[in-house]
Parts: C-alpha cells; structure tokens; sequence
C-alpha cells in the first residue's frame, strides 16, 4: 500500500520496493493514511500484504475495530519514531501471522540504515532498531569522536552506499554533518544527531535525539533512556520524559504516560500511579534521572504528522506527585518544614506523611533545606534526612536536637567511634557533592561540611587568612586533633592552609584527601574583574563548544554581570536566579581564586590521599596555573612534600564525571573508605 504522503521520505520507499518486487501497488485514497478504519477497509477489500506505519499510528491501527480480519497482511513495517513494545506485543497477539519489522534511518542516508525483525517469542521490553543493512556501517562515537565502549550511549553516525552527496545549495549544513570518516579510508559519515547504545545481543537500542539531551544539576541526561524504562512498565503503554522549568529556577524532569488498562483496572490515582513508577525507574536509574512528576494522559498529544506535539503538554497537577494520603501538618515544627518542602520542591502542599525524595527531593535541595531549616531555627543532619524522609519522622528528630552554637557547618553524619572528616568546600563555595559521596562511604565517624567563609571587600586577599576563619568552625567542633580533612578541586588547597594553622599550633592532622586537586604553579596578575569573568567562564565549560565560543566571545567585551545575562539567555543559568546574588557568588569565588594563586604552600610534615583522574584537564583556567604537572598523579604537590608522603590513587572518570557519575562516585567513594580506615 502507498498511503505515506510525497513530501516525506518513506513514500519513496513505499513506491520503489512494491516496483523492485513487481508486486501490485494499491495507492489509499486521500487523507486515509490518517483513519484506521479506512485503512482496514482497504486492507482487507484489495488483499493488501504489506504496510508501513509511524509506530503512532500504528497505536491507533491496532486499537481499530475488526484488526485482526486484516488477514492478508503478511508485513507491517515501522519507522519514523521509536516503536514501543506495548504496540509489538498487540501486533504479535492479533496478527500472529504478519510479520513485524522496525526500521530505522534518516532522509539523508537512504531513508533506512537499520533493521530489525521481530522474532515469534519476542516478550522484552526494548524494541531495537536492529542492525545495519548491506553496504551500510554505523558507528556510535562520543562528543570527541571516539567510538563508545559497548553498552554506552553515543551518537549515532552512518557509513557505507547509502550516504547522501548532501545538502543541494547548502556547503556549510553540508560540512557540519557530513564529514570524512576516520575509520574507511575514502569513506563519508553523516552525524544523525541521534543517540542510541548496543544490547547485549548486538542489536541497537534507540534512545532519541542529542538535541534532546538535558543538564539538569550538572548531569547529562538523555530522557529517552528514561521513557524507555518507563515503556517496561505493565501498566504504561507510552511515555515521554521532559526537562521543565521549577519554580525554583532549576529543570526538572517530568514523565507523561498513557496507561495500559491494567493500570485502570487496579483504580490508582495519580498520586499512587506516580509512586509505583517512581519506585521503578529508581530501582533501574540513578537518582538524578528519577522524574519528579509523572502525569497521565488518555494519548500523547500528536502534530498532524503524528509526531509528539510538545507545546502541547499539560504542566504536572498537585497529583503528578508521589504524594502520601494527604494529612496536614500537625504543630509549628512539621508546618514550617512543610512551607519550606513546598518551595523548594516546587508543590501546591506537602502533608505530614509525605517523602522528601519521593516528591523530587535531591542531594542538591537537601543541601538547601538544612540551610534554610537552620535560618528558622531548626536543627538535623544530612544523615537524619536520609534516614527519616518522610516530613512527621523528620520532624520527631528535630525536636530531640540541641541547637549548635555554629549554624553554618552541615552535619552529614554524627555518630561515630572515629574522628570527624571535615569535607572543605570547592572553589565556588559548594558543599553539595558531599552528601551523595558519603551516602556512598563506608565510615566509623562524624562527617561536617564545612561553610564558605565571609568575604568582604577589607578581607586580606590570602589564602590563610580565609583558612583561618574555617578553622575557628572546625575547632568549635573539635578542639583538638588529631584532625582529619578532604577537598575536591580547589577546596583541597583550603584545606591543606587550614592544616598549616593545625600544625603551626602543634596539633595534630592525620588524614588530608584530595579529590584530583592540583598545586598551582604559574601566578597571573589578574584583575577582579578578569579574575571573576575566567571563574565565571571556567564554571561553564561543561556547555557544547557552539554555545561556549559564544560566551567566551561575549566575555571580552562585557562585564560580568552582562556576562551572566547572557548565560542566562542560552540556558546556562536558570533565568529566575537573581543577578545580585550571582554576581556576589562568582566575585567571592574570583577572591578565593586570587587567593590560591597568591598561596605559597609550605612543607608540612604531614601525608596526603590523592584521588586523581586520568581524563583531561578540562577546565581553561586550570591549564593556565597548573600546567605540565596537570598529567601528573602527584598534581605538583611534591614540590612541597615528599613523593612518598603522597599516596596517589587513580579513579575512573575526568574532574567533573569523577564526582557526578554514579558508577565513578561510587569507585571514589569506596577508595576515600579505605584509606580511612588504614
């Protein structure tokens, strides 16, 4: 049957395959491509044997009255979308007899490039995309051009006959996507902009478009891996996840579902719809790709050339979250946290049985709860979130808390046969990678974070004058050694400064772990402002090159205030995040930065843990200060201790993926342990 519109590619196939097979070419009437009914009138009334179908409407296809007369059929074909396997189950089920084949391919490499055919046993909860056809090669390459290791997501490049010459009248488009390939001598590729990843059995798996691909908290997410999981699902039939806007400035990801009737049949509201999918993708996907909300919907919401309409996707109602039954706060403890939950997650009302987690909590708002709780007078410990998530079993523990005279240090754990670990923040004042690390770790002791210290335009620009400040916290805390500490990054640098206040007062520290941390060894005479636009510009390096060319282009010319706008205005930087305080942030950070580069660290008698990275140095500035001893396991610090008082261990992963990787945090984590417990 040719029912597939001449403006899009697969109406050629539609033509020359039925001509190549000198098979009988039945052309549907006019708009029918659109009307099952009409579809199966004509199926059935010419004896039609084949068929090629958008896996949407193909829903609508075997959703039809009278289907399964369609006895004829002996092949049914998809592409143009992701196929789910809800829809391959009822083609098994009511056209056992038929065929069923998904395709996969752009317009300009031949139409397709992949097939695969589905088997009679098929049960699985992945529809591939198959495998490449003759005289066809795909390559799945990362952001630089290497091929991924099996398993892992990459874009999707072709090779091989079917490559187009490119795009007529168009030699820019043309050498953006087509490009020479490295790996055929001769040979073309084009870049699909398409990610997918290998099955254990060879097959590819489709996993949408790289465009699609979010930063949502530094993590690079690709949502169609996501509503993949969500298809395996009984009771979904059909999914897509997206990044919104919160309303506390950040993304967040919410998942739309169509429901199978199994879902129906068990009477779930959408309050515990969303609680059982959240407790499947969590079991699956690591937290951070956890959707906040799930919202059901009768149909996805289709343009009339059947792809997914987004702009028509309803924004999540208070029963798009994994909500408890609904009991109000009981007493001022559990209201004022309930007013403080409902603003950072971003909900109309949150009951006293309600889970932080389970309503889109994550490490980075935990951070920022226990802050603001504190501001209100209350009181707790990472720890005590993790463990009582639920508001009433947090609120019980707040009421057994004594007050602590220094508000601003973050308790992560406080029990403990051991010393405490002091963590150190990063250069920009952060703390929040501490809490999913030491969820990771396995200690005997109490964990602090320690805070960002004030900064005010009289504070002597030295490093040690900032160590001292952090360390009047930590001897608040403990008064005496021996004392234990670990950095990331530039915090480590911090930390080794308040250890040369330890020892000058003949205290004793006993452990120092830094996290891929580098000894600066080139100074530069920079200006505030300089030094604030290269923090500022160093902190966006994990955007694409296009968009980071732009920033570092408008940086030359415009002052940093200009300069965070203009992140703003490409994504970089929520929009509703106020200027004043980001321009306070990024010129604390340009004070701190200055700092480190004035610091002359001396020889202390002490021994250190470094956990470094073998992936490259990614961030401008630092290639700028560090230079050569950036490929180093020492990082330069045995230019002031000696080399066997450096214990250098190599993790997985480069300086940001070393921390914000699950699988790498986790490696990171367990070595941290383990030199603790020696």
């Amino acid at each position: 049957m040719q029912k597939t519109p001449f403006s899009f590619d697969v109406s050629a196939w539609e033509f020359f395959w039925t001509l190549l097979e000198g098979a009988t070419l039945v052309l549907a009437p006019p708009d029918a491509h659109r009307d099952p009914a009409a579809l199966i009138d004509l199926i059935i009334g010419e004896r039609i044997t084949t068929v090629h179908f958008v896996p949407s409407m193909l829903v609508s296809f075997m959703d039809a009255k009278s289907v399964d007369h369609c006895t004829s059929l002996r092949r049914v074909l998809c592409s143009g979308e992701a196929l789910p396997a809800a829809s391959v189950h009822k083609v098994r089920r009511l056209l056992p007899w038929t065929g069923l084949h998904n395709l996969y391919g752009p317009t300009e490499a031949a139409i397709d490039v992949t097939a695969w055919s589905c088997p009679d046993e098929f049960d699985g909860a992945i529809v591939p995309i198959g495998r490449p056809i003759a005289n066809t090669r795909v390559y799945l390459l990362d952001g630089h051009g290497a091929p991924v290791p099996f398993g892992a997501v990459g874009e999707l490049y072709v090779g091989g006959a079917g490559v187009a010459r490119g795009y007529l009248n168009r030699p820019e488009l043309t050498a953006e996507r087509f490009i020479a390939s490295p790996f055929v001598e001769g040979d073309r590729l084009y870049r699909t902009g398409d990610l997918a990843r290998y099955l254990p059995d060879g097959n590819l798996e489709f996993l949408g478009r790289n465009d699609d691909q979010v930063k949502i908290r530094g993590f690079r997410i690709e949502p169609g891996e996501i509503a993949a999981r969500l298809i395996e699902h009984a009771w979904v039939r059909d999914a897509v996840v997206v990044a919104q806007q919160a309303g506390a400035g950040e993304k967040r990801l919410v998942a739309y579902v169509v429901c199978a009737p199994e879902a129906a049949s068990n009477g779930l509201d959408g309050s515990e719809l969303a609680g059982a999918l959240r407790a499947h993708i969590s079991a699956q996907l690591p937290d951070y790709m956890v959707p906040s909300a799930f919202v059901r919907l009768a149909a996805l919401p289709l343009t009339v050339n059947g792809k997914l309409d987004r702009t028509a996707l309803p924004a999540p109602d208070d029963e798009a979250y994994a909500h408890r039954a609904y009991a109000p706060p009981q007493g001022e403890m559990e209201t004022v946290l309930a007013q403080i939950w409902a603003e950072l997650l971003g909900v109309e009302r949150v009951g006293r049985h309600d889970h932080f987690f389970a309503l889109g909590g994550h490490s980075l708002l935990a951070v920022q709860l226990i802050s603001r709780a504190q501001k209100a007078g209350l009181t707790f410990s990472a720890a005590d979130l993790f463990q009582a998530s639920v508001l009433r079993e947090l609120a019980s523990k707040i009421h057994l808390k004594r007050q602590p005279s220094s508000p601003q240090v973050i308790s992560v754990l406080e029990t403990g046969s051991q010393p405490p670990l002091f963590f150190v923040p990063t250069g920009l004042g952060d703390c929040s990678y501490v809490l999913p690390l030491v969820k990771e770790m396995d200690v005997d002791c109490p964990v602090c974070a320690l805070p960002w210290p004030h900064f005010d335009d009289e504070r002597p620009l030295t490093l040690e004058a900032i160590a001292a400040e952090v360390m009047l916290a930590v001897r608040e805390i403990q008064p005496h050694g021996p004392y234990r500490f670990a950095g990331y990054s530039s915090g480590a640098i911090l930390a080794y400064a308040i250890a040369q206040h330890l020892v000058n007062l003949n205290e004793a520290v006993s452990f120092m772990a830094f996290m891929d941390a580098a000894l600066p060894a080139n100074r530069r005479s920079l200006s505030p402002t300089q030094m604030a636009r290269e923090v500022l510009l160093d902190s966006m390096e994990f955007l694409e090159d296009d968009s980071f060319q732009v920033l570092e282009r408008f940086a030359a010319n415009s002052s940093i205030g200009q300069l965070i706008q203009k992140a703003q205005q490409i994504g970089a930087i929520p929009q509703d995040r106020d200027l004043e305080s980001l321009l306070l942030t990024y010129e604390k950070a340009a004070q701190f930065q200055r700092a480190l580069d004035l610091y002359e660290a001396p020889s202390l008698g002490i021994e250190i843990n470094q956990f470094y990275v073998n992936g490259p140095v990614r961030s401008r500035r630092a290639r700028g200060s560090i230079g050569q001893e950036a490929s180093s396991p020492l990082r330069g610090w045995d230019r002031v201790l000696r080399a066997e008082a450096i214990h250098a261990v190599s993790v997985p992963g480069d300086h940001m993926t070393m921390m914000n990787t699950p699988e790498n945090r986790r490696v990171l984590a367990r070595c941290l342990s383990m030199a603790l417990s020696r």
